[in-house]
């Protein structure tokens, strides 16, 4: 069964979606990819219903710079490689970057950039699955699903700049 909650960021509202129970979705407004509405589940009578209260706690700890790594418990939806991707994502630590074709490297095929950007774009579950960590060959900032400036923000944030 899913269910969906919908806390306040300092990067806007962020739908928070669980399976049985499992934090399987977080999506910003506006994102790339984002499911429709219909496929979050009802939405939950409280935020402080499991699995929701852990999630807006970890979530609320990273936005003050208390936490730097997430240990949720997560249903991630995707095909097995997709499902890699991700989990290479979470290895990427706070305040790092990595580069597509990094990750492809990582996961044995250093041809497969184009399939991890693609894999990345679909993370169903970011901030968290870190996926704005990963950046393009030289650096730059190139595709996020909830819009460069999010990205750019975020990884300010992380490397010590201000929220605001």
């Amino acid at each position: 069964m899913k269910q969906h909650t919908i806390i306040d960021s300092p990067y806007g509202p962020l739908t928070l979606v669980a399976d049985d129970g499992v934090l399987s979705g977080l999506y910003m407004t506006d994102q790339r990819h984002r499911p429709a509405e219909e496929t979050f589940g009802p939405r939950a009578a409280s935020p402080s219903e499991t699995p929701f209260a852990a999630a807006e706690e970890q979530l609320e700890a990273y936005f003050a710079g208390a936490l730097k790594e997430f240990t949720l418990e997560l249903r991630l939806h995707g095909t097995p490689f997709q499902r890699a991707v991700w989990a290479e994502l979470r290895d990427i630590p706070y305040g790092e970057t990595r580069t597509y074709g990094d990750l492809a490297a990582t996961l044995g095929n250093p041809n497969s950039s184009r399939a991890v950007g693609l894999a990345n774009g679909r993370n169903p579950v970011g901030i968290i699955v870190p996926c704005h960590r990963v950046v393009g060959a030289t650096g730059s900032l190139t595709g996020y699903g909830g819009g460069l400036d999010r990205k750019r923000r975020l990884l300010d944030f992380e490397r010590g700049a201000s929220l605001f």
